[in-house]
């Protein structure tokens, strides 16, 4: 190559690199989940077998008092690993105290529940079993069922020695840590695919990472800090301050993960807010004279198109996780 040639070939490259860091807006952390970076019990990868059997007990209504739901019921993968519902309903018919959150990515979280009472997803997937308003029933009662299927017996004491409550929940957690999205069109983007995301997209991602200041609390590879904040929804629901009597947590709540969003409304603990329309309204608005409100919650000042293109960029962290249900034994 001649050396105009080359001084040629030099600019193009300069100018490429400098179009690419423009388009190129600061992420935070923002970043694609990485596989490596679960950490396993005993640093040990549940086998399929184990799995298998966790996936079985998440969707057997048989761990329920009145045996007419599951831990599907209120996590439906059909519905986002929600229920559709404000709020739940319990085996006996009680409404429940909050909304169901998702599921998606729970392996790289360290707490558990709206208010982090739980420190392990073995400790969340036996808190519903044994609650008095959801599935009702008492660790004794939940062996007795399980007792009663040969499959089960069978299956628990090849894979973890014996039939034990902590045993079902880790079983159910096994199962609850596959539930993985990582391939949305922001993960693509991230990887170099400008395409996948769309110009409205992209503009909600640099709202979200810079005015809208959605990444003060939802940042990480799965939109969260897994802390807990009082973003100015006002009930009577203490949070985090019931677990953790501090007067900066009264009504503050666990930030929830964002993959799939869009597909679990309504929003909130509380279930109060329907759509992500009337999410970025909350925001927009500050949450101006509530009570022990985070300072991080301030007016935005966002226009009609901002709020669209943050939407739009939210929808971008859409990956739908396909179980497919089992057939349970008898």
């Amino acid at each position: 190559m001649d050396c105009n040639k080359w001084l040629l070939f030099s600019c193009a490259l300069t100018l490429c690199s400098g179009a690419w860091a423009v388009d190129s807006p600061a992420y935070g952390n923002l970043a694609t989940p990485d596989i490596d970076d679960i950490e396993y019990i005993d640093d040990e990868e549940p086998s399929e077998r184990e799995v298998n059997l966790g996936k079985m007990l998440f969707f057997d209504n048989r761990l329920s008092k009145h045996q007419n739901q599951s831990c599907a019921t209120c996590h439906n993968p059909e519905l986002g690993f929600s229920d559709g519902l404000a709020k739940g309903i319990g085996s006996g018919g009680d409404i429940l105290g909050r909304n169901a959150p998702h599921l998606y990515n729970l392996a790289w979280s360290s707490i558990f529940f709206w208010d982090g009472r739980a420190k392990s997803l073995e400790e969340q997937a036996l808190g519903p079993i044994v609650s008095d308003v959801e599935m009702q029933m008492t660790p004794k009662e939940a062996l007795q069922r399980l007792e009663k299927v040969a499959f089960y017996k069978k299956e628990f004491k090849e894979v973890y020695g014996a039939l034990t409550f902590e045993n079902i929940g880790r079983a159910i957690a096994a199962f609850e840590m596959t539930i993985i999205s990582d391939d949305s069109a922001f993960d693509k983007y991230l990887a170099g695919q400008r395409e996948a995301m769309s110009h409205s997209a992209i503009r909600g991602l640099k709202l979200f990472v810079g005015k809208a200041r959605c990444v003060k609390c939802h940042d990480g590879a799965n939109f969260t800090d897994d802390s807990f904040h009082n973003i100015g929804i006002e009930d009577n629901d203490d949070g985090r301050f019931a677990v953790d009597p501090n007067s900066k947590l009264k009504g503050a709540f666990k930030t929830p993960g964002l993959r799939n969003i869009i597909m679990s409304a309504p929003y909130m603990h509380d279930g109060s807010l329907a759509s992500l329309e009337e999410v970025v309204e909350h925001y927009d608005k500050g949450a101006v004279n509530v009570k022990n409100v985070s300072p991080l919650i301030v007016p935005l000042n966002l226009n009609p198109q901002e709020k669209a293109d943050l939407i739009a960029f939210m929808a971008a962290l859409t990956d739908p996780v396909v179980i497919t249900r089992p057939q349970l034994p008898n």
